[in-house]
């Protein structure tokens, strides 16, 4: 069996950076589906942070129906994320009103009637392929699973907000991360804020703080200097606008900013909030995402298994990677599908080719032998990803 995954589709992203709305960015994807045997929809297929889950979805549904045909009778499997966690949230919430659960593995699988009826649309869009709900991963063959890999958030040094309030949630539940050791511990701690963010999403458009632009943003105020340039621009993400900096905020406001910033990390990890790191260069995106996901393998219980996730955008091993900052603690084997998201922040430095933020990722996985990272956009310029969204946005 040829199983296909792809992951951070954000289909009706605010920022309409969500390149599978445009039917033109559909045709490789499509091409690849038809050659599948199953397709894994690996996390934040859609975006439900953005505002209510009918404006995605409206965006969504031609995606969808081009994806059941291309597909035929063959299966789809979605895994939430954590900005698709509404679809799932509702069948984490009813199973907790059940007197003594069996506890929460590391697959449940769920017809898409019993978890949302949003999935139960979806399901309706993909006729005649058939789908199926699997969360918070599922196991593409013995030595292979597959999840988002929003639990790595739990463990990561960037400070980024998502992380703060999961620290925060860590405290008040007296769960600190090195306590965790099972889905039922991750959901504990991650569960109760991102339910908080669905609920402010479905009353209506959200703004930078929650949609998580504000951390883009963030990242570029406190990556300007030319060390963190240096190392950006060598895991091809340097995308730092200095001069466009200089002109809108004083270089004293700025230089006051990186003085800060260090300073603000120690009095997090002080309160109990870290550990975090001050440097969220490039390269340390990238190390702390991949030590992250690894911590999660091992807690649990992966073993030495391939671990295939999404969530951090960044597609890899690539050629160039270090062969060994891409093993868990335990050995897992990680694997990173990439995205379908055009972020211009992550994509002005390096082709197509060398940046490893470039969008249109997948893994192939087969009956045998290592799963295989695909990159399906590489002949796309950044004027022809900006142009047809454009056009899909128009």
């Amino acid at each position: 069996m040829r199983t296909l995954l792809i992951s951070d589709l954000h289909l009706g992203s605010g920022s309409r950076g969500d390149l599978l709305r445009a039917q033109a960015l559909r045709a490789p994807l499509l091409e690849t589906v038809a050659n599948a045997d199953r397709v894994v929809l690996l996390g934040d297929a859609l975006e439900l942070r953005h505002g209510p889950a009918r404006m995605a979805m409206a965006v969504a549904r031609p995606f969808f129906e081009d994806l059941g045909r291309a597909l035929g009778g063959r299966e789809v499997v979605l895994c939430p994320g954590n900005h698709d966690y509404a679809l799932v949230a509702g069948y984490l919430t009813r199973r907790s009103e059940i007197d003594r659960p069996a506890p929460l593995a590391v697959e449940q699988r769920i017809a898409p009637q019993d978890a949302s009826p949003v999935l139960a649309t979806l399901a309706e869009w993909l006729s005649p392929a058939t789908l199926s709900v699997a969360y918070p991963g599922l196991w593409v063959r013995p030595d292979v699973y597959a999840m988002h890999g929003h639990y790595l958030d739990c463990h990561v040094t960037i400070p980024t907000l998502e992380r703060l309030g999961i620290g925060a949630m860590s405290r008040v539940m007296s769960r600190p991360a090195d306590s965790l050791c099972s889905v039922e511990d991750y959901e504990m701690v991650s569960g109760p804020l991102f339910a908080w963010i669905d609920a402010v999403a479905r009353q209506g458009p959200t703004g930078p703080a929650l949609n998580g632009s504000i951390t883009v943003r963030a990242w570029h105020a406190l990556g300007g200097d030319d060390s963190t340039h240096s190392a950006l621009a060598k895991d091809g993400s340097g995308a730092l606008v200095r001069g466009r900096l200089a002109s809108v905020a004083p270089a004293l406001r700025r230089r006051a900013l990186l003085r800060a910033f260090p300073l603000v990390v120690a009095a997090l990890n002080r309160a109990g909030m870290g550990p975090l790191k001050a440097d969220i260069s490039g390269p340390e995106l990238r190390r702390a995402g991949l030590c992250a996901i690894g911590e999660v393998a091992a807690r649990l219980g992966l073993g030495d298994a391939y671990v295939i996730f999404g969530h951090t955008h960044r597609a890899g091993p690539l050629a160039d990677d270090d062969a060994k900052e891409w093993r868990g603690r335990l050995g897992a084997r990680l694997v990173n599908t990439g995205c379908w998201t055009y972020e211009r922040a992550f994509l002005r430095v390096g082709s197509p080719g060398e940046n490893p933020y470039w969008p249109g990722g997948c893994v192939v996985v087969e009956d045998e032998g290592p799963p295989v990272v695909k990159r399906l956009l590489e002949d796309c310029s950044r004027e022809q990803l900006r142009a047809a969204t454009a056009a899909a946005a128009a």
